[in-house]
């Protein structure tokens, strides 16, 4: 089942004072408090307590936040009538419900995911030039590394892939009746005895060489590599201060994130980390449920597990809710302290490993007050440890084009129609995002997997309009990749051999490429470039603009006996936009000469002459470096 984005909640995004009220009441419209008293909704957005706190309080004794009536109210936890959030809710189609989302709540500056823009902490943004606010984010330039690099590798290595059985694993085995309830059932037992908890705790690694996965990425032609800091599932795979549900403690003992950040760095590739956590208060509410039919109906999942239940456990120590979220009303606006402990997790990734990149697979930077600290923190933070040169990245999704500027937006499995103004994101995954072994025994030489042609003609087409391409290649539990992964990352890196030049360090052109198929601005796509063929064209140029690159999307096969009539590139002719005159054609990969001629219809380029081949004398076709794509260097006048 293939992840969907949580929301598409813009907010209202004005510039915020100093301080601010907002309407308070003391009834939920709900149950009434079961203590008798219901607490004054005026402690909304005050920070009182810390997270561990909050989730070793007693399930009667927490108090949250609701808006209801338009009125921002207290309530508290009615077991009775309980049931996980819409905001969290399983779909077939999607996991993030698209028609529901965190209200927008009635205080000024506004709020974003349910949480104030307006911080009730002073002083998180860190010391620097970058405040919490779009208005201050909008200074931000994209760093010039980050637009020459291109392409990455990205692993979605988390406990998630144990079960080998696909993404979002966490919440789906506690959901009834999916596939990985089943699958849960099937291979591990019920999730009220054996929950994610107990899976988190057989992620070994054992077979882990992130040494010599570094060296395959580098071949495959990555500029920059994405690790997974924690996901869906509420797990840190660092040595997290904030979250003790940790790689360091539970499952490989190891600093994941550590480890591959000094791998990268030693082949001086770029460090990016990603965070999906923002949404846990929502999405982790599932392990609270229950079975609604069957023998073990009205059974408490593992969720319901404290630390007054650690009777000498295997997680002994480990407060499960700080991994499971505290069970809280369907309308629960998220707590202040978790806020800030997202806060804070997120800016102890950053202090420990130094991230180039840091992606939220958010809309915008999630959490109110929350994600806008984290964006000023990371900013100054990157200004002070470069000089004074910004050298940070974030990525987050669903960014309005007034905002553009102040991030690198990103857009999942997908792409946009034509050229970007400022520099965009694309990311896919060669199969699931977490490790789906079903893909990989599917029978061909690539399984189920996204193939090579498909990767490189999306990439290429990412690249022609201004963007940067990631490829996630899920891992195995022992820490490896499969045999057909490889086989897709060496032929990547076969193509990277021949026509980096044309992808490297290029700008877009005057126009993005002609030919009768065009990739559509959108998201979760699985193979929006499946009709693109030789027919198909996209330019990129050097910095200078001197060189163009025309990167053809196939070869044409060649009859028998018959001589093609050559490649016609109309973006070159006389009605072309900004018409350039061509000095000289080469093909990348090719030695031979390239007959062309330029006229009012466009640039004419001959096929190189035909070769034999060994298999007959007789036989002749053209030899192509590739027949994924091929690239003319074309030299401007």
């Amino acid at each position: 089942m293939n992840r969907r984005e949580f929301a598409y909640l813009l907010g209202a995004l004005a510039s915020t004072p100093a301080a601010f009220s907002f309407p308070v009441g003391n009834e939920t419209g709900n149950k009434a408090d079961p203590a008798g008293d219901s607490p004054s909704a005026a402690g909304f957005n005050k920070y009182t307590e810390d997270w561990a706190q909050f989730c070793a309080a007693p399930e009667n004794e927490r108090v949250f936040y609701a808006l209801v009536d338009g009125r921002i109210v207290s309530e508290r936890l009615d077991n009775e009538n309980w049931q996980p959030t819409d905001w969290g809710h399983y779909a077939p189609s999607h996991w993030y419900h698209e028609s529901t989302h965190p209200p927008e709540l009635p205080v000024p500056g506004g709020s974003h995911y349910g949480v104030p823009m307006i911080s009730p902490i002073p002083n998180l943004a860190g010391q620097g030039p970058y405040r919490p606010t779009w208005e201050s984010l909008l200074e931000y330039d994209c760093p010039e590394w980050y637009r020459d690099a291109k392409f990455g590798i990205w692993n979605h290595w988390s406990p998630q892939c144990v079960p080998e059985d696909g993404d979002v694993y966490a919440h789906n085995m506690y959901v009834q009746g999916s596939g990985q309830n089943k699958f849960h059932l099937a291979h591990y037992g019920h999730p009220s005895v054996v929950g994610y908890k107990d899976v988190s705790a057989q992620w070994t690694l054992l077979n882990w060489d992130p040494s010599e996965l570094m060296d395959l990425y580098v071949r495959a032609g990555a500029r920059i590599y994405l690790a997974l800091a924690n996901h869906h599932d509420n797990f840190d795979t660092w040595n997290s201060k904030y979250q003790p549900w940790n790689a360091m403690n539970v499952g490989p003992h190891r600093d994941v994130i550590g480890t591959w950040a000094a791998e990268a760095r030693k082949r001086n590739l770029r460090f990016g980390v990603t965070t999906h956590s923002a949404i846990n208060w929502w999405g982790c509410q599932v392990s609270h449920g229950a079975d609604a039919t069957g023998p073990l109906a009205g059974i408490p999942y593992d969720g319901r597990l404290t630390l007054a239940d650690d009777r000498n456990e295997w997680w002994h120590g480990l407060d499960p809710q700080r991994l499971y979220i505290p069970k809280h009303p369907e309308n629960a606006l998220p707590d202040i302290s978790y806020v800030k402990n997202y806060y804070d997790r997120t800016c102890d990734l950053i202090d420990q490993h130094n991230p180039d990149l840091v992606y939220f697979d958010e809309t915008l930077l999630p959490l109110g007050w929350g994600g806008m600290n984290i964006g000023a923190y990371y900013y100054n933070r990157s200004l002070a440890v470069n000089g004074g040169k910004i050298e940070a990245v974030i990525n987050v999704k669903n960014v309005p084009s007034n905002l553009a500027k102040a991030v690198v937006y990103d857009i999942e499995r997908g792409g946009t129609s034509g050229i970007q103004t400022y520099p965009f994101q694309t990311e896919t995954c060669i199969g699931d995002w977490h490790y789906l072994r079903s893909l990989y025994e599917w029978p061909g030489e690539y399984g189920q997997y996204l193939p090579p042609r498909a990767i490189i003609h999306w990439m290429v087409d990412v690249v022609s309009k201004n963007g940067t391409f990631i490829l996630n290649v899920p891992g195995k539990p022992d820490g490896t990749i499969d045999s057909k992964e490889r086989r897709i990352l060496e032929e990547i890196g076969e193509w990277f051999k021949i026509n980096g030049e044309a992808i490297y360090e290029t700008r877009p052109w005057t126009v993005f490429g002609e030919g009768p198929h065009m990739l559509q601005l959108g998201s979760y796509l699985s193979n929006p470039v499946a009709e693109f063929d030789a027919s198909d064209i996209r330019y990129t140029c050097n910095k200078a603009g001197t060189v163009v690159y025309a990167i053809v999307l196939g070869w044409p096969q060649s009859q028998r006996g018959e001589r093609e009539s050559g490649l016609l590139l109309k973006s070159f002719g006389a009605s072309a936009a900004k018409p350039v005159k061509v000095a000289n054609v080469e093909l990348l990969g090719c030695q031979q000469r390239m007959q062309f001629n330029q006229t009012s219809e466009g640039l004419h380029i001959e096929w190189p002459s035909f070769a034999f081949t060994e298999r007959s004398p007789r036989d002749t076709v053209v030899i192509a470096p590739s027949d994924i794509a091929v690239a003319f260097r074309l030299s401007l006048v």
